[in-house]
């Protein structure tokens, strides 16, 4: 992977919040699901999401930051090369230098950031060491039924390893939302590293989410409309009745509280409910009903037609 911040178009001072914004972006647009028959898409919207990972972490943006680190999150090794006797190259290969203790004490030090809580080195300078690497990230995306999102149903992921787990969606969840498992990537020296699980909302066949709300068009007869009428409704949490006043138009929205998606603070959002009036085909009495009915009011007056 490139540079991060390359890879998610935004500046090295750039806050948590323009790298949460930038992921959002790229990611609605590099997503394996519009991009079927784009494996560049795909393999960057990778890329995106380890960029994303490493940043967010301000431990790690730090360390990469200071060089510590690559862009997978693997530290960035020194050794030592071959050549002259006692000598020492960065990277294996590069400039070298004698067998000299106050040389690699300073060489060292200005690795390492000095001797303070150090172990002895063999040259007889104080070094500090750097800790084993942890294994490798994993990156996970996990597709999770609209209603199952709204309601925050438990979902159930198989890891790399073929061990599964039952998650818990985080309230506040949406398109793109991350979550780390720790322990649950690869194995390495200094332990395991964590699952990244990045979370897609599927679509409904006639909800939409409107931010923390869901909102539903309902078809309702004519009927129904001008008498009022008590009708059952479908929500994310199963169907309820609900009440339709007399003489409702198309286009009235009615609301059913706390019937949307879950608020990070905890609270619920709401469904809401438009009303469509559904008239029936051939219907005779109603096409009777109309010709005899004489009515003479512009419903488009207010619109100066």
């Amino acid at each position: 992977m490139a540079d991060p911040y390359q890879a998610l178009g935004v500046t090295k001072g750039a806050s948590e919040k323009e790298i949460k914004s930038a992921y959002r972006t790229l990611a609605k647009e590099l997503h394996p699901d519009r991009n079927k028959d784009n494996p560049k898409a795909t393999e960057r919207f990778s890329d995106v999401t380890k960029a994303y990972d490493l940043l967010l972490d301000k431990d790690k943006r730090a360390q990469y930051d200071r060089g510590e680190i690559d862009s997978e999150g693997n530290p960035a090794g020194y050794g030592f090369g071959g050549g002259q006797s006692g000598g020492y190259s960065r990277g294996g290969g590069g400039q070298q230098f004698g067998n000299s203790s106050s040389d690699f004490g300073d060489i060292f030090d200005g690795l390492f950031g000095g001797g303070g809580g150090a172990s002895s080195s063999p040259f007889g300078s104080r070094q500090r060491s750097a800790p084993p690497p942890k294994g490798a990230n994993v990156s996970y995306r996990l597709k999770v039924e609209f209603t199952a999102a709204a309601t925050l149903e438990k979902q159930r992921i198989t890891l790399e390893d073929g061990k599964t787990i039952d998650l818990s969606l985080p309230k506040g969840v949406e398109e793109g939302t991350q979550m780390r498992l720790g322990g649950k990537g690869r194995q390495g020296p200094g332990g395991n590293g964590d699952a990244i699980v990045t979370i897609h909302i599927g679509s409904h066949p006639f909800y939409e989410r409107d931010g923390d709300n869901v909102t539903l068009e309902l078809p309702i007869s004519l009927k129904e409309a001008v008498e009022g009428a008590k009708v059952k409704v479908p929500t994310v949490d199963g169907p309820v009745m609900l009440s339709i006043p007399a003489g409702s138009d198309s286009g009235k929205t009615l609301r059913l509280k706390n019937k949307g998606f879950h608020k990070k603070s905890g609270e619920r959002g709401d469904q809401l409910v438009t009303l469509m009036i559904s008239l029936p085909k051939d219907d005779e009495k109603l096409t009777e009903f109309v010709k005899s009915w004489d009515n003479e009011e512009n419903p488009r007056a207010a619109m100066g037609v």
